[in-house]
């Protein structure tokens, strides 16, 4: 059997090392000084290769600007709308007709819109808390919190 023999790289000294990244480092360094005084005295650092035969592009006008669809009411917002200018407590089913009579909402043609719109409710009054647009009456029975002064 034979066997290969390779050599090994001779490993650099430290110090070694450390001369020739400094020597690196400080090639760089005199390269980018150089460049930003080229940069300062205005001159090409390459020159620039222009491609032959074409024109240089002219920028296109700006297209003109979309008229902006006024945003559909949600069905929450809508029945904090009905809510509020309600003096009865009033529920979810009851407030889906009155949204749809007065033209603020209209169901998308789901099945259940006034359970849809319960759940919102109930997920409102949840996370706001006091803070909420509708307060529960009783069950199933939303009326509006009292705003002002002294609430």
């Amino acid at each position: 059997m034979s066997t290969k023999t390779t050599k090994k790289p001779a490993r650099m000294s430290k110090s070694a090392a450390r001369a020739e990244g400094a020597a690196r480092s400080e090639r760089l360094r005199k390269a980018a000084l150089a460049e930003i005084k080229n940069r300062l005295d205005a001159k090409p650092a390459e020159p620039a290769k222009a491609k032959a035969g074409k024109a240089p592009k002219t920028p296109k006008a700006p297209k003109p600007a979309k008229e902006k669809k006024p945003k559909r009411v949600s069905a929450l917002d809508a029945a904090a709308q009905v809510i509020a200018g309600a003096r009865v407590p009033m529920r979810a089913k009851e407030m889906i007709a009155e949204m749809e009579a007065k033209s603020l909402w209209k169901s998308p043609g789901g099945k259940t819109p006034e359970a849809t719109l319960y759940a919102a409710i109930i997920r409102e009054i949840a996370a706001k808390g006091d803070k909420a647009r509708f307060k529960k009456h009783d069950k199933g029975v939303f009326v509006a919190p009292p705003r002002g002064k002294g609430a």
